[in-house]
C-alpha cells in the first residue's frame, strides 16, 4: 500500500502530493526519487516547478535531511533537477513531460477562421468597455464592502445595486419602482427562465408566468426556443411601421413587447400604441414584459421612456448592461409588479447562485459615482458616428437600398427587393462579411411569403438584412462597409 505525503503550504517551494511505498528495494531514498521521477514524468511536476528545501521535505516525510538530499542530488545528476546556488532546487527544463507509452497525445483541433468583418447584431464595441473607470469602481466596492457581502448572497442581489437601479431608471428611463421591487439576474434570458420555467426549468406547476405569450413576429428566435422549452407557446404579433399591433391582442394574456427599439426592425411603439396596450393590460388583467432592448442608444432625440412608467403593476420592466457595457458582464434586473416579487425570489433560493455580488457592488458603485452615464454618452456619440458612415457609404454606393432603424441602436436594417434576401446573406459570407438575414428573425407561424399580408393582417413582411455598426475595430469598419455595398443586390 503507498502512503501519500503532502508538504505542508506554509513551507517554501510546491505542494508535492507523492506516492511513497513503504517498502522496497532501496529504502526511503528509492521510494522518494521514483515518486519524484513519476511526478515529472507523468506531468504533475511542470518544468520549472520550484521544490521545498530538502530540510522542509525531510520534516514533512519524517525523514533524515541526507535522504532527501541524496535523492535530489542523483535526480540533478540524471537531469531530471536543476540546482543553482540562491534558486533552489526545480524540474529541470525540457521540450514536454516525459508520458507513458501507452498515452497518446490528442491533437487540438484547427481553430476556425473567423469572418473578416463580424457585422452581426447585438454586440457592442469591445473595446469601449471603460476598464479603468470600472476598475477604480471595482476596488472601490471591494474596498467598502462589509463583511457579509463575501458570504451567501442574496437572492433579490445587494441592496446598493437596487437603490442605483432605482434611481437610475427612474432619471434615465422613466421608470417608477422602489429597490424592494427590483430583483437582479443575470441578463434577459435568465429573468425569462425565472418567469416562465419553474423550479423544474421547463414550466412546472410553481412557474410564475404561463403561455401562451403574444410575440412580436420579428425578434430573436433564441428566446422563442427558451420559452418553447419551458412549455411556453408563443403567437406572433404582426408589425408595422409604427411598432407591434397590439389592438390584434387576442386571448393572450401577456405580452412580450421591445417598445423603446424594436428589435430588430428599429422603430418604437406610437404612443397611441402604448397607451393602447395599457389599455388592454388593464381590461383583460394582462401583463406586459417590457424588453428594454438598448434604449439608452437613441441618436436623433432623448431616448424614449420605458412603458412601465405608465402602469407599473401592470408591466415587467426588464433590462441588462449587456448592450451599454458588455455582455462579459452578466448583470440584469427585473422591475416587478408587487404581487410577483416573492414568487420571483422563491424560485431563485435562498441564496443567489448566478450574479457575482462583487460585480454587483462594483455597478452600483459605477451608476452612483456618475460613470455609467459618462459611458454610454460616449459610446452613444461613437456608434452614432458609426452609424452615419454606413448611411453616408450606402447613399453613395448603393442609393436603391432603403436604410431603416437608423434612429436608435447598434445595427440597421437594409430592405431590399423581393428574393433577394438569401443571395445578398450568400454574396455577403463569400466576400468574408457576418450578417444576419431578416428572415433569421421572423416568427416561424407568422406570414413570411414576401408578399402583401392578408387583408386586415398589415404588417412588415420584408426581405432585408440586419447590419450591426458596433463590433468593426475603427480601423476595420471602412474595408467592412465597403465589402458590404459590393455584397448589396444592384438597383
Amino acid at each position: 500500500m503507498a502512503e501519500t505525503w503532502v508538504n505542508s503550504a506554509e513551507r517554501v517551494g510546491a505542494d508535492l502530493h507523492l506516492e511513497l511505498e513503504p517498502t522496497g528495494p532501496g529504502g526511503r531514498r528509492a521510494a522518494l526519487i521514483r515518486a519524484l521521477r513519476d511526478a515529472v514524468r507523468s506531468g504533475r511536476l511542470a518544468p520549472g516547478t520550484l521544490l521545498p528545501p530538502y530540510r522542509s521535505l525531510a520534516a514533512d516525510l519524517g525523514v533524515a535531511r541526507n535522504t532527501v538530499a541524496d535523492a535530489y542530488a542523483e535526480l540533478v545528476a540524471e537531469g531530471w533537477l536543476t540546482a543553482r546556488q540562491g534558486s533552489g532546487t526545480r524540474v529541470a527544463e525540457r521540450a514536454e513531460p516525459l508520458r507513458a507509452a501507452s498515452r497518446v497525445a490528442v491533437k487540438a483541433p484547427p481553430r476556425a477562421r473567423g469572418p473578416r468583418h463580424d457585422l452581426r447584431q447585438g454586440k457592442p464595441d469591445a473595446s469601449g468597455f471603460p476598464r479603468s473607470a470600472w476598475l477604480a469602481s471595482y476596488r472601490r466596492a471591494v474596498q467598502q464592502a462589509p463583511n457579509e457581502a463575501f458570504g451567501p448572497g442574496d437572492p433579490a442581489g445587494r441592496a446598493e445595486l437596487r437603490e442605483a437601479l432605482a434611481e437610475y431608471l427612474a432619471r434615465a428611463r422613466g421608470v417608477r419602482t422602489e429597490p424592494a421591487r427590483i430583483v437582479i439576474c443575470s441578463g434577459f434570458a435568465h429573468a425569462l427562465r425565472l418567469l416562465f420555467g419553474g423550479t423544474s426549468g421547463s414550466g412546472g406547476a410553481d412557474a410564475v408566468l404561463r403561455g401562451p405569450l403574444a410575440v412580436e413576429a420579428y425578434g430573436l428566435g433564441f428566446h422563442r426556443e427558451l420559452l418553447a422549452a419551458a412549455g411556453v407557446r408563443t403567437v406572433p404579433l404582426p408589425l408595422d411601421e409604427d411598432g407591434a399591433r397590439v389592438g390584434l391582442l387576442d386571448r393572450e394574456r401577456a405580452v412580450l413587447l421591445t417598445p423603446a427599439h424594436q428589435f430588430p426592425t428599429g422603430g418604437p411603439l406610437h404612443p397611441e400604441r402604448r397607451a393602447a396596450v395599457i389599455d388592454w393590460a388593464r381590461a383583460r388583467g394582462g401583463l406586459i414584459l417590457e424588453d428594454d432592448y438598448d434604449g439608452e442608444f437613441r441618436y436623433d432625440r432623448r431616448p424614449v421612456g420605458a412603458v412601465q412608467g405608465l402602469d407599473p403593476e401592470r408591466v415587467i420592466h426588464l433590462g441588462s448592461v449587456s448592450k451599454s457595457l458588455s455582455p462579459a458582464l452578466r448583470l440584469g434586473w427585473m422591475v416587478l409588479p408587487e404581487r410577483y416579487v416573492e414568487p420571483v425570489l422563491a424560485l431563485k433560493g435562498e441564496r443567489e447562485a448566478w450574479t457575482s455580488a462583487l460585480d454587483q457592488l462594483a455597478l452600483a458603485d459605477f451608476l452612483g459615482s456618475g460613470s455609467y452615464d459618462r459611458h454610454v454618452r460616449r459610446m452613444r456619440q461613437r456608434y452614432r458616428r458609426r452609424r452615419d458612415r454606413l448611411v453616408a457609404a450606402l447613399a453613395t454606393h448603393a442609393p436603391h437600398v432603403e436604410v431603416t432603424g437608423v434612429a436608435a441602436g447598434l445595427h440597421a436594417v437594409l430592405r431590399l427587393p423581393p428574393g433577394t434576401e438569401r443571395s445578398a446573406v450568400k454574396a455577403a459570407a463569400w466576400r468574408g462579411i457576418a450578417l444576419d438575414g431578416l428572415a433569421e428573425f421572423r416568427h416561424p407561424e407568422f406570414h413570411a411569403s414576401g408578399t402583401a399580408p392578408p387583408e386586415g393582417q398589415g404588417s412588415i413582411t420584408l426581405d432585408g438584412l440586419v447590419v450591426g455598426y458596433a463590433a468593426p475595430s475603427e480601423h476595420a469598419y471602412g474595408a467592412a462597409l465597403e465589402a458590404l455595398c459590393q455584397a448589396l443586390p444592384p438597383g
